[in-house]
């Protein structure tokens, strides 16, 4: 297993700014009988308005106890999720009795996401630059974040390993941060997808493959999976910020097979393009395909994804057959305890 805590980092050297793209030699290597594995992250946040302005109050809590049934649905499957839960949720009882309880058992396991905007100490204007946590001021950040994951393990019961900052927003310091503070592993880096006009950051050029964040190997990105499809797929990184500025032309790369870029993810992506995207995954040889949703997609009417009943069944439709892809596909499901024990240090 590779350092997580201060005092077992081998040297000092500081981790890379997360904002830019690896180098090659930065890639993460796993032991041969690893594989190809699946892992599931679940963002685990209040409920709002997501076309509406950010606020630090009037927020919901109601899908808090439909996590219970999600966690039934994953033992059922074979599947331990990761929650990582941001400042609401771990003050929520009944998340701490749901998810902790799970983790308990070995059957989930908890990370941290930050929501700065909910998150205190409450210093910073409430804005869309604001909302990406790595744009504050490196002293404000580095607060945020650590009161609320001494929160998450006194809440849980279990130390935190994993982080994902909300709306995917790293910054220039949070390598350092979450290295010196016992993180283990970093999976906010959406790959190939580009928030800079929103003042987010840029990943349109980063890997979906695990890489190491600094020389000595004690911060390990996990990007969120998604691959380019099509015919002109691999030249997806050159190509799709072009085309993606004129939305009728990724429309038409799409439907001629051209090129298509798959987020897997529920949320917006049907079962038949998360299985063409499974396939590239696979093909590609990536050692951890990360799915990802947010948890108030877990009821009706929180989520653009999830507007009914009928859209809720779709969502655990989605699952069933993402996973039984990966079963006939020899891709099994992995947990983060799994993937630092199986990742290379040298």
């Amino acid at each position: 297993m590779f350092p997580t805590t201060p005092q077992a980092r081998i040297d000092p050297i500081s981790p890379a700014n997360l904002l830019d793209p690896p180098a090659k030699n930065q890639a993460a290597r796993f032991a041969p009988d690893f594989g190809q594995r699946v892992l599931l992250t679940v963002d685990t946040e209040e409920e709002f308005d997501w076309d509406a302005d950010f606020r630090r109050d009037g927020y919901g809590l109601d899908h808090a106890r439909w996590i219970g049934k999600f966690q039934q649905f994953c033992e059922g499957l074979g599947v331990v999720p990761v929650y990582l839960v941001d400042w609401p949720i771990a003050n929520s009882q009944v998340a701490r009795e749901i998810i902790g309880s799970a983790v308990h058992a070995g059957k989930a396991e908890v990370g941290v996401q930050l929501h700065p905007w909910v998150n205190p100490p409450h210093e910073e204007d409430i804005n869309v630059q604001n909302s990406f946590a790595g744009n504050l001021p490196a002293e404000l950040e580095r607060e945020k974040f650590c009161r609320l994951r001494d929160l998450v393990e006194m809440s849980f019961g279990s130390v935190p390993r994993i982080y994902r900052a909300g709306r995917y927003g790293l910054g220039p310091d949070t390598a350092a941060m979450l290295s010196d503070n016992g993180i283990a592993i970093d999976s906010s880096v959406r790959a190939h997808f580009d928030y800079s006009d929103a003042h987010g950051p840029n990943y349109s050029h980063h890997p979906a493959e695990p890489y190491w964040c600094s020389e000595n190997r004690s911060l390990l990105e996990l990007p969120l999976t998604t691959v380019y499809w099509g015919m002109l797929r691999r030249q997806g990184t050159q190509l799709f910020p072009l085309v993606g500025k004129f939305p009728k032309l990724g429309g038409i790369f799409s439907r001629l097979g051209l090129l298509e870029r798959i987020a897997l993810t529920p949320e917006g992506v049907t079962i038949d393009e998360a299985i063409r995207g499974l396939d590239m995954a696979i093909d590609d040889g990536l050692p951890v395909i990360v799915l990802s949703f947010h948890s108030p997609s877990l009821i009706p009417g929180c989520t653009p994804y999830v507007r009914d009943h009928e859209d809720l069944d779709e969502f655990y439709d989605w699952f069933r057959a993402v996973f039984h892809y990966c079963q006939k596909a020899g891709v099994r499901p992995t947990t983060i305890e799994e993937i630092m024990q199986a990742v290379v240090l040298r």
